[in-house]
């Protein structure tokens, strides 16, 4: 079973991890991660959201751009600019007609390929995720597809849940790299955390949630590795899920930055090895007060050896909903902290 008895501990006599969570170690690694190339592409939704036979089109604005995307009559996804180069409607507000946006303005239709000046963006649908690719805003040079980190194999459960917050995307990496914050902020979903090691330095503290033997006992052996392009740049962290009550699950996870807005924890040790937690930071551009705005789109990939799991696969319509409200209420809290992160920083109050 992978489920622990945990004796409670008072949230204010767990051990503090401020020492260890220095501002220098996760502003390097937030550094890092920056410079890590994109492709100039961004998540832009959920695989879900952009549905075959959508009324409209799935609208989003990415970096001050208008983008729209629908499901064309093969089922693939097109997107492109989210203005009608006719006179300026908002196409994200018309109707999708057989596979072809119909302006409703004047009725000017659009089946995905360039006209009358209106232009089609790249765009990569992975099965959890859309991405458009705008080169134009990353100024990057581009790739030909999204760095689309490893996930589960068939049989995966996966839900995506999507918060916007008064930041910018590197405050949102911040806060997915700063693992130490895990069990003071988030007492209600994490117990016992301790980051067994971080990039460049050796392990912080002692204990652990899955030990070697309760690992191997449990089939727990690492998973998949992490992406190759930060392999070796990655906090491992031991820690306890909170299930109800005193029972938990531990496990080993690893948390790492495979481009300049992605943040991904895999689960390597402990039940669900394998399994995804990857969070997107998207830029929308100012909102009405002139701040940044920036969409996190959170996608869970879990899967799991035990047979039991297929039971999960089986209910995955009724447990998306649940999935995408742990999320939320995650991301109240981190929203939160990236949110203050921004504002300090835009006054010059920001220590380092």
């Amino acid at each position: 079973m992978p489920l622990r008895v945990r004796r409670p501990e008072p949230w204010e006599r767990q051990a503090p991890t401020w020492r260890a969570a220095r501002p220098g170690l996760i502003a390097a690694a937030v550094k890092r991660a920056a410079a890590r190339p994109s492709g100039n592409w961004y998540v832009l939704g959920a695989s879900r959201e952009i549905a075959a036979g959508r009324a409209r089109p799935f609208g989003r604005t990415v970096a001050g751009v208008e983008v729209i995307a629908w499901r064309g009559p093969d089922g693939e996804v097109r997107a492109g600019q989210g203005s009608c180069p006719h006179l300026g409607a908002p196409l994200g507000e018309s109707r999708v007609v057989c596979g072809t946006v119909v302006c409703h303005w004047h009725g000017l239709a659009l089946d995905g390929r360039p006209f009358a000046g209106w232009e089609p963006f790249p765009v990569h649908d992975d099965g959890v995720l859309v991405w458009v690719r705008l080169d134009t805003v990353g100024g990057e040079p581009p790739l030909e597809r999204p760095v689309v980190p490893v996930r589960p194999g068939r049989g995966a459960v996966d839900a995506v849940h999507t918060a916007v917050g008064r930041c910018e995307p590197e405050d949102v990496v911040a806060n997915r790299l700063d693992p130490w914050h895990g069990a003071w902020f988030h007492p209600y979903s994490f117990v016992g955390l301790t980051v067994v090691s971080a990039p460049g330095e050796e392990a912080a503290g002692g204990g652990s949630a899955v030990g070697p033997g309760e690992a191997r006992a449990a089939g727990a052996e690492p998973g998949p590795g992490t992406d190759a392009a930060v392999d070796g740049d990655a906090f491992v962290v031991d820690v306890s899920f909170r299930v109800a009550g005193r029972l938990v699950v531990p496990v080993r996870a690893e948390f790492t930055a495979p481009g300049p807005r992605t943040v991904v924890m895999r689960i390597t040790g402990g039940e669900g090895a394998g399994s995804v937690v990857e969070t997107h930071a998207t830029p929308l551009g100012p909102g009405p007060d002139g701040s940044p705005r920036t969409a996190v789109v959170e996608a869970v990939v879990a899967a799991s050896d035990r047979p039991g799991f297929a039971v999960a696969r089986t209910a995955a319509p009724a447990l998306r909903p649940l999935i995408r409200w742990a999320s939320g209420r995650l991301w109240r809290d981190d929203l939160a902290y990236a949110e203050r992160r921004w504002l300090l920083r835009s006054t010059g109050r920001f220590p380092g």
